[in-house]
């Protein structure tokens, strides 16, 4: 429902209650007219230092988005956005599909998954078959991801995992080490880079990115909030968080 700051899109937006970095990347994309409505997923800040670890702490965080699914339809959004990646690429209780059917039946509006968004992005590139992924994840966690995307016929040329020692760490990660970390993965058999986990200061180290790379390289919550403009009919291109934002 439309208010007085959000006369074209009012959208509501799910993240861990660790997450730092989802608000002020979206915040940072917003068009004129356009309100993020942000509602946080409790879950501990548990460290992730083993692959049993980090099983525990998806589990934690699946039983506590249907609660703040319902706090967050208090306040009438169109549209729902997950502010968090890596239960939308985790295929343990839910696909991806299974858990977006799920939550669009509770919700009764639509819901965006960053695993939809990303494989949607890629498709603006034309036939882009070899791509790189960068992750802050465990060696379990990272398997999951490659599985989605090679699942949807893509060839993961090369993928690094950050090993973030938990997840409120994710977001320290410095611009440095995620630079690092696109020259890691790329080679000249890659044709896009994309970088999966919302608590990594990404977007704006993916733009800079493009320009030496001459290539995409796109940021999961980039591509997020761009699928949830367009999902909605709002074209305003973007400057500042690369070619996806600014061109498609």
């Amino acid at each position: 429902m439309p208010d007085a700051l959000a006369p074209r899109l009012k959208l509501g937006v799910l993240t861990p209650a660790t997450n730092t970095i989802v608000q002020p990347e979206f915040d940072a994309m917003r068009p004129r007219g356009v309100t993020n409505q942000l509602t946080r997923v409790l879950i501990p800040d548990t460290p992730v230092a083993s692959e049993q670890e980090f099983a525990a702490m998806m589990a934690a965080v699946r039983d506590s988005i249907e609660r703040c699914v319902d706090t967050l339809m208090a306040c009438s959004p169109a549209a729902i956005v997950m502010g968090m990646s890596a239960e939308t690429f985790w295929d343990g209780l839910m696909d991806p599909s299974a858990l977006q059917a799920h939550l669009e039946a509770r919700a009764q509006v639509r819901v965006i998954l960053g695993f939809h968004a990303c494989r949607a992005a890629i498709q603006r590139y034309g036939a882009v078959r070899r791509i790189s992924l960068i992750t802050p994840y465990m060696p379990s966690g990272d398997a999951q991801v490659r599985r989605m995307f090679t699942d949807c016929g893509y060839e993961v040329v090369n993928l690094l995992g950050l090993k973030s020692n938990s997840p409120l760490l994710m977001a320290h990660e410095s611009p440095e080490r995620l630079r690092r970390a696109v020259r890691e993965v790329d080679d000249p058999s890659v044709e896009l880079i994309m970088q999966v986990g919302t608590n990594l200061a990404f977007s704006q180290v993916a733009a800079e990115a493009e320009r030496w790379l001459d290539k995409p390289v796109l940021a999961v919550n980039t591509c997020t909030y761009w699928h949830a403009l367009r999902t909605a009919g709002i074209e305003d291109r973007i400057e500042g968080f690369g070619s996806l934002l600014a061109e498609h």
